[in-house]
C-alpha cells in the first residue's frame, strides 16, 4: 500500500485562509466601535430575529431594534377602572385585552373585545423616515411609565430618538367609564419624518361571538362610522363590504351588543372600512363573526404627529351611547327615517318608562307594550273592520253581478267597483289602515333585536330574550330554519293564521277578482313566513308578535260581536245609495273615464268579429 506523504500546499494556503479572516474579522470590529451608530442601522434593516414576549411576560433577553428609534422595554401593563380591564403592550403600544368587568357571555364566559396572546386585534401607524424606510410601530418597543391626572390614570408609551425627541401612544383613564382618551402625537421629529409621504393608521380587529344564535348575533355585526359633517353610514352584511369616505370622525366596530368605537378631535383625512363575513365562508368555525379592517390617512401639522381620540370599548347601549353627546347613538340600529323615529322618540321611551322607571319585568314589559300599542292602533283596526263587515254584506249583490256579467270581465269590474263606492266599502280603504300600521310593525322589527337591555333577561321558557326560545335541539341543521325548534314563532304563527282567517278568509268566499293576489296563498304564506324566518332570530320580537295577534283577535271579535251590527251597518248602505252622489275627485274620473274607454273599446272589438 502506497503511503500518502504531507501536502504542504494545502497546510499552508489554509493557513493564509486563516490569517486574512482574522484581520478582516479584527478590522471590522474596530470599525463598529469607532462608529456605533452605523451598526444601529443596518440591524434595522435585516430581519428581525430577536425572541418575543414569553408566555409569563418575562422580557426577551435582547432588546427589540426601533431603528432610528431608541430600543425600549417588552412589558404588558394592567391599565383598568371599575368598568374595564386593558393590557397594554409595551411593543406596539397596543391593547392587547379589554375585558368588561360587569358581563358574561350566554355560556358564563368573561366578555372580552380583545383578548390576550391572540392576534384578534392590532393598531398600527406605518410611516416613512428620511432615510426611506418604512416602520411600523406594532413592530417596534416602546418605553412606558404611569402617572396620575386627578383621578385619571395616565399610561404613557414613547419610543425615543433623542431627550426630547420622540413618539408618543398616551393614554387616560377615568373612573367608571367606557371611554379612554388616546393621543398619537409626536416632538422633534420633523427632521425624523419623511413628510411628503403621509403617515397611515391601520385597525383590524376580529368580532367575537357571545350569543348562542350566530346568524343573529352576525345580523347585527358590522362596521358604522361618521363621516362629513355629521352624515353616518354602515358597511352592511356581504361577504366582504368596504366603504371609502373623506373626513371621518368615528369608526365603530358594532358587534351586535358590544362595540369598539375610535374617535378622533380631528377628522381623519379619508378612511377604507372593510369588513368580511367570516362565519359564513366556514361553518365549522364559531368563534367569530366578522374581520374588521380600517385603513386610515393621517396628515402631518408642521412635519409633526397630533391626533386627540378616544377609543370605547363597551355595551351597544343606547342610554350610555347618547350621554357622550357624539353621535354615538347612531351605533344602535334603531332603523331609518320614520321607523327611527317612532322608536326613538315613541317605543324607547315608553320601554325605559315600564322597565327602568316602573321596575316591571322585561317579559311581562313587552306584552304591555303590545297591548299600548294595539290600543293605539285600535281605530285603524276597526276601520279596517268596518270595510270587511260592509263587504260581508254586499256579498250577495256583488255574486249576482259576476254571474250577470260572468262574459264581461270589464263590465263587471266596473259594476263592482260602484256598488263598492256607494257603500263605502272599497277594498282600498280596507287596505290603508293595514298600510297604517306597517311604521309601527317595522320600527318593533329594528327595536326589539337590538335593545340591550333585553340581553340574557329571561321570560317563561326563554332564558334570553334578545335570542331564540329553543326547547328542542334537533339532529340535523335545516337550511333557513336552523337546528334547533323555538316555540314562540311557532304560537306566533299559528295566532297570524287565525287572524288571517277572521279577515282574509272572508274575502276568499268572494269571487277572485281578476289582478288581484291569490288571497288563500297569501292566508298561508304568512304564518309559515313567521315560523321559518323567525326560528333564529330575538324570542322578544316573537313574543311580541304572538301577543300582538292575540290581542288583535280579541279586539276584533269584540267589535264583531258588540260593536258592529249588521242591521245597522246595511240601513247605512242604503242611505249611502240613495243620498245624492258626489262630485268624483279628480282621480276617479280618470279612472272611470279610462274604464269607459275599455268598455267601448271592448264592444267596438266584438261588432267588428260579427
Amino acid at each position: 500500500m502506497e503511503q500518502k506523504s504531507i501536502d504542504w500546499k494545502s497546510i499552508v494556503g489554509m493557513g493564509l485562509i486563516f490569517i486574512i479572516l482574522m484581520y478582516w474579522f479584527s478590522q471590522n470590529q474596530a470599525d463598529v466601535e469607532a462608529n456605533p451608530e452605523t451598526t444601529t442601522e443596518t440591524s434595522a434593516s435585516t430581519p428581525d430575529t430577536t425572541p418575543q414576549l414569553t408566555s409569563n411576560n418575562e422580557p426577551a433577553a435582547t432588546p427589540i431594534s426601533n431603528g432610528v428609534f431608541q430600543a425600549g422595554s417588552n412589558e404588558v401593563i394592567t391599565f383598568e377602572n371599575d368598568l374595564i380591564q386593558f393590557k397594554i403592550d409595551s411593543k406596539g403600544a397596543l391593547i392587547q385585552e379589554a375585558l368588561l368587568k360587569s358581563y358574561k357571555t350566554y355560556d358564563s364566559l368573561p366578555v372580552y373585545l380583545a383578548k390576550p396572546n391572540e392576534k384578534d386585534h392590532q393598531l398600527d401607524l406605518v410611516f416613512v423616515t428620511n432615510d426611506g424606510r418604512k416602520m411600523h410601530t406594532k413592530d417596534m418597543s416602546f418605553t412606558p411609565s404611569q402617572s396620575m391626572n386627578g383621578v385619571n390614570k395616565v399610561l404613557s408609551f414613547k419610543a425615543n430618538v433623542g431627550p426630547s425627541q420622540f413618539l408618543e401612544f398616551r393614554y387616560e383613564l377615568q373612573p367608571k367609564n367606557y371611554m379612554m382618551d388616546f393621543t398619537i402625537r409626536s416632538q422633534g421629529l420633523s427632521q425624523t419624518f419623511n413628510t411628503a409621504d403621509a403617515p397611515q393608521l391601520n385597525w383590524e380587529m376580529l368580532a367575537y361571538k357571545r350569543s348562542k344564535g350566530m346568524d343573529n348575533e352576525n345580523r347585527y355585526t358590522e362596521i358604522k362610522f361618521e363621516y362629513g359633517d355629521g352624515s353616518d353610514d354602515y358597511t352592511g352584511q356581504g361577504a366582504e363590504a368596504d366603504e371609502e369616505e373623506d373626513k371621518v370622525s368615528y369608526i365603530a366596530y358594532k358587534q351586535h351588543f358590544f362595540t369598539s368605537i375610535l374617535l378622533t378631535d380631528t377628522p381623519f383625512k379619508k378612511a377604507k372600512l372593510i369588513s368580511e363575513n367570516i362565519a359564513s365562508q366556514d361553518d365549522e368555525q364559531d368563534t367569530y363573526t366578522k374581520k374588521f379592517n380600517s385603513q386610515i390617512d393621517l396628515e402631518y401639522t408642521g412635519g409633526e404627529l397630533a391626533y386627540n381620540m378616544d377609543w370605547y370599548f363597551g355595551p351597544t347601549d343606547y342610554d350610555i351611547l347618547v350621554e357622550y353627546d357624539r353621535n354615538l347613538d347612531e351605533v344602535v340600529d334603531l332603523g331609518w327615517g320614520v321607523f327611527g323615529w317612532i322608536n326613538e322618540f315613541v317605543i324607547r321611551p315608553l320601554f325605559s318608562l315600564l322597565t327602568k322607571n316602573a321596575g316591571i319585568p322585561y317579559g311581562i314589559a313587552i306584552i304591555l307594550l303590545t297591548i299600548c300599542v294595539r290600543i293605539i292602533l285600535s281605530p285603524v283596526l276597526y276601520k279596517s273592520y268596518m270595510t270587511q263587515a260592509k263587504m260581508k254584506i254586499l256579498r250577495p249583490e256583488l255574486n249576482r253581478i259576476a254571474e250577470k256579467y260572468k262574459d264581461n270581465a270589464m263590465k263587471k269590474q266596473q259594476e263592482t267597483m260602484r256598488i263598492q263606492s256607494e257603500a263605502g266599502a272599497s277594498p282600498l280603504s280596507g287596505c290603508l289602515p293595514g298600510l297604517l300600521q306597517m311604521p309601527v310593525f317595522f320600527a318593533l322589527f329594528k327595536f326589539f333585536p337590538t335593545a340591550f337591555d333585553l340581553r340574557q333577561k329571561s321570560f317563561l321558557w326563554a332564558d334570553d330574550l334578545s335570542s331564540y326560545d329553543e326547547i328542542f335541539k334537533l339532529p340535523i341543521d335545516i337550511p333557513f330554519y336552523g337546528d334547533h325548534v323555538s316555540l314562540f314563532p311557532i304560537l306566533a304563527s299559528v295566532a297570524i293564521f287565525f287572524y288571517m282567517q277572521m279577515t282574509t278568509g272572508q274575502t276568499m268566499q268572494n269571487t277572485q277578482q281578476p289582478g288581484m293576489p291569490n288571497m288563500k296563498f297569501i292566508m298561508y304564506l304568512s304564518p309559515l313566513f313567521m315560523l321559518v324566518f323567525f326560528n333564529n332570530y330575538a324570542s322578544g320580537l316573537s313574543l311580541y308578535y304572538f301577543v300582538s295577534n292575540l290581542i288583535t283577535i280579541g279586539i276584533m271579535l269584540v267589535i264583531k260581536n258588540f260593536v258592529i251590527k249588521e242591521d245597522k251597518v246595511l240601513a247605512k248602505i242604503e242611505k249611502a245609495k240613495a243620498a245624492p252622489k258626489k262630485k268624483k275627485g279628480r282621480f276617479a274620473s280618470k279612472m272611470s273615464e279610462i274604464m269607459e274607454q275599455a268598455q267601448a273599446q271592448q264592444e267596438e272589438q266584438k261588432k267588428g268579429k260579427k
